[in-house]
């Protein structure tokens, strides 16, 4: 059967739903197969899409008996009787299989009908299954979303592939004032499958998102030469990084910083204008807690308890409120992206318990 407008058609879906063509072929192969025996009963046929002569062929397809079978096996193909096999074509035997040609012309509306819906059906799965596996792989990973609706606790981003996923108010920044048409940066937390389309879980907040945005923005990290050692973070407000050079010849935090800045600043724009604290990380837990709780100066690290990861800070005593931070919040994100719990101890006091001499 000759169909060009068929396979125009397949190569115009293919292309617009990022699908192979192959793949439609053969979601129409199968929708014909399945319409036929719908149509006919038990009836087995086989059927051929030769896109280099723009064919589409269908063939009933039969088993040669002696006598039909008491039970049939719905697996199998229909049973064709050894004398009518031989009114076909008189060399056939019993155990041969036998192919008629179907003329599609004559296949009737419904069953053709029946196709369609099918074929319709098995592109869109392919489409969901291709957008699952694509998603999937983006798992812990960062992309750029577009706000596609606004609502009052939530709004609504398209990701590609005809998928969309929502973020609420929960997983958004507090200065992200998103309107329709922009683009935002996401990190996909999870991906689910479901009988739609993929569920794609995204955030705004979760302290991956800053290291997917050191990795876009800062090749020396991308490539390894510079180590995340620890991040914490209090979404939209601060973060604070641990950073480590793996060559003596790359300063860490200086490459982060970027020439006037530029690295950082494309990052803090990225999340809002949340502030980004940077520190040098170091084997030392002497020299990694005093680093850690920059901004701060700190006078002395008194003592440092391998085992329970506890120690005890002194700082100058006008650097007091600095190293604590607004609510605590310095030497709260010290203390997660350091792993060490931290006492501080103004420099006043400390002399006055004879700790400093």
């Amino acid at each position: 059967m000759i169909n060009k407008e068929f396979f125009k058609n397949a190569e115009e879906v293919a292309e617009s739903r990022g699908i192979a063509v192959e793949d439609v072929y053969e979601v129409f192969r199968k929708a014909l197969v399945n319409s036929f025996k719908k149509i006919y009963g038990n009836t087995s046929c086989r059927a051929v899409i030769n896109p280099d002569k723009n064919e589409i062929l269908l063939f009933s397809v039969h088993k040669v008996v002696e006598q039909y079978s008491e039970e049939l096996d719905p697996e199998a193909p229909q049973e064709m009787l050894l004398q009518d096999a031989k009114a076909i074509k008189q060399s056939y035997k019993v155990g041969d299989i036998v192919e008629q040609q179907i003329n599609i012309k004559n296949f009737g509306r419904t069953a053709i009908g029946a196709a369609k819906s099918v074929y319709t059906q098995g592109v869109r799965t392919i489409e969901r299954e291709k957008a699952y596996n694509y998603f999937k792989d983006l798992e812990d990973e960062m992309i750029t979303a577009e706000v596609t609706n606004v609502g009052d606790k939530f709004i609504v981003v398209s990701l590609g592939y005809n998928v969309t996923a929502t973020l609420p108010l929960t997983e958004l920044l507090p200065n992200d004032n998103l309107q329709i048409g922009d683009t935002v940066r996401v990190y996909i937390k999870k991906v689910e499958q479901t009988t739609k389309d993929p569920k794609v879980q995204i955030s705004r907040t979760d302290r991956q998102l800053v290291t997917r945005l050191m990795e876009n923005y800062i090749p020396e990290i991308k490539s390894g030469i510079i180590e995340i050692k620890g991040i914490a973070r209090d979404p939209g407000d601060r973060s604070k990084i641990a950073l480590y050079s793996n060559d003596p010849k790359v300063d860490a935090i200086g490459s982060c910083v970027g020439e006037g800045g530029a690295r950082i600043r494309e990052i803090v724009n990225a999340l809002g204008g949340e502030k980004v604290d940077l520190y040098k990380w170091s084997e030392a837990p002497e020299e990694l807690i005093a680093n850690s709780l920059q901004p701060a100066s700190v006078t002395k690290v008194l003592s440092v308890d391998p085992k329970e990861k506890t120690s005890v800070v002194v700082v100058p005593d006008e650097h007091l409120s600095l190293a604590i931070g607004k609510s605590g919040q310095n030497v709260r994100l010290a203390v997660q992206s350091c792993g060490w719990k931290i006492d501080i101890m103004p420099t006043s006091e400390a002399y006055e318990k004879g700790l400093l001499i």
